[in-house]
């Protein structure tokens, strides 16, 4: 199955002011999983959008299945045989499996007016057991777990009889349980011949399920290699174009520092038992755990966004009473969630304002009116230490990339200057560039006296980043990690660790 199914060639595409792709190239071969990876605005969506008709491209060549083609539109692409899941999932949730799945293709009975349901329900089974999947075509898909979501987003394009399958951060929101559901799908999928184009910024995944790599940068084809012929530094080195940071922590003694924040015995109905734990000034406290196991939680009760029914919160040795946000923002704690643009942002709004939003009293005139001049002042600093890419201060947000949006959450909170610094995945969603500059941001609050909890899902992310590293397990804290000890191995053993 070596045949070519699709080749773009020299494709160009540019929108007012942006050159968006530059000669740009894309191979895709019968029964291959070919990962696409570059940073946020590298132009991989751009260049799938081109292939899937959502954009016409502007110059070169698309060559599908031996034929040179136009792409005009999106049901020209899906008549073709070319489907898209994106990361964020297209199904209507009050609709059932079978109807999400021929959603405007239902069969008829002999008098057009009415559906035939029996018929739909039937090539539905027939679709799912053909890819092996234990799902009931009657179940609303309001009733589904993400990942069997997904599995239908996937039975979908197979009923257009998909050669190529484009998936976009498949993994993002799923367990790793789930994960390997999804790829003996994909492994389903290229025994059988189909393409598969698979877009993320998890390079150990990328290791794992691609056979071939292709690194865009800046709107430009860089590269084209054999996954098993590349390293995953390699692969980062041709995507950033820059040196990418690799900051060493020490070990740091836990009894050398100064207690900023103490928890003792925080319960919360069944998600949170008898939690306890300190965390010092300028130490960076990793806290990990499967899904669910209660990570987010603790962030969210220490911040006084849900209520606690027992337990003391210690702010430099004193009691605090923190029963809203607001009053774990005068105790000089700020919360990164790990949903930046529900909780974090104002999408909507421009830079400046998202900087300044915690701290719109301090730049209060004595009359009620704001000190503009003060604010952009403030914000055009934080973009330039921050290094945030914008074209200004009076940028919308949700125009920026998820790594720029969540530098301009980091300075609200340090605008406010917060000395204990709550990151809930600090780097879901952006890609390795990102992260790195992310990395060397923590490091150097933490080196300021800057105090840091930091719940990741990432096992080599928060071993690399942690001091200490404190483990969860269905609502209980089931080991402590020095930076000495922790190993994936170890942080399973306890993520596992039921009581």
């Amino acid at each position: 199955m070596n045949e070519t199914l699709v080749l773009m060639e020299n494709i160009d595409k540019a929108f007012p002011g942006v050159q968006a792709l530059k000669q740009c190239r894309f191979e895709l071969r019968a029964g291959e999983v070919h990962a696409l990876v570059g940073e946020n605005g590298a132009g991989k969506s751009t260049l799938m959008k081109v292939l899937t008709g959502v954009y016409p491209k502007d110059s070169g060549h698309i060559v599908y299945q031996g034929k040179e083609i136009t792409i005009p539109n999106t049901k020209a692409a899906q008549d073709l045989g070319i489907s898209i899941i994106h990361q964020e999932l297209n199904l209507m949730p009050h609709l059932t499996v079978a109807q999400n799945i021929y959603i405007g293709r239902e069969p008829r009975r002999a008098v057009k007016l009415f559906l035939n349901d029996r018929e739909l329900h039937e090539k539905v089974s027939r679709l799912l057991q053909r890819m092996n999947l234990n799902l009931d075509p009657g179940t609303r898909v309001s009733e589904l777990t993400v990942a069997k979501q997904q599995m239908v987003e996937i039975a979908k394009a197979l009923s257009f009889d998909a050669q190529v399958l484009i998936m976009d951060e498949p993994t993002a929101a799923l367990t790793d349980s789930e994960i390997e559901d999804l790829f003996r799908m994909i492994e389903q999928l290229r025994s059988s011949g189909v393409g598969i184009v698979y877009i993320s910024h998890r390079m150990e995944e990328l290791k794992r399920i691609s056979d071939r790599i292709t690194i865009m940068r800046d709107g430009c084809y860089i590269d084209t290699v054999a996954t098993d012929n590349v390293t995953i530094e390699e692969i980062i080195a041709k995507m950033v174009g820059r040196p990418v940071y690799t900051g060493n922590k020490p070990e740091v003694a836990s009894g050398q520092r100064e207690k900023v924040l103490e928890v003792r015995n925080l319960n919360r109905g069944s998600e949170l038992k008898e939690i306890s734990f300190h965390l010092n000034k300028g130490e960076i406290l990793g806290f990990a755990g499967l899904m669910g196991a209660g990570r987010t939680e603790v962030a969210r009760a220490i911040f006084g966004a849900d209520p606690i029914d027992s337990g003391e919160i210690l702010i430099h040795g004193n009691k605090v009473r923190i029963q809203q946000p607001h009053d774990a923002v005068a105790q000089g704690i700020g919360y990164l969630s790990e949903d930046r643009k529900r909780f974090g942002l104002m999408v909507d709004m421009d830079v400046k304002t998202n900087i300044a939003v915690a701290s719109y009293r301090r730049f209060r005139s004595a009359w009620g009116g704001m000190h503009d001049e003060a604010i952009a002042q403030a914000a055009a600093g934080y973009v330039d230490t921050m290094k945030i890419k914008t074209p200004s201060i009076d940028q919308q947000v949700k125009y920026l990339s998820g790594g720029n949006q969540q530098k301009v959450v980091i300075s609200k909170w340090l605008e406010r200057d917060c000395d204990i610094l709550i990151f809930d995945e600090p780097t879901r969603g952006i890609d390795v560039g990102a992260k790195s500059e992310i990395y060397k941001l923590l490091d150097e609050l933490a080196e300021q006296g800057k105090s840091i909890l930091m719940i990741s899902s990432e096992l080599p992310e928060i071993i690399r980043m942690s001091h200490r590293i404190l483990v969860m397990c269905e609502g209980r804290i089931t080991g402590e990690l020095s930076r000495g000890e922790a190993t994936q191995e170890a942080i399973m053993r306890y993520a596992t660790m039921r009581n």
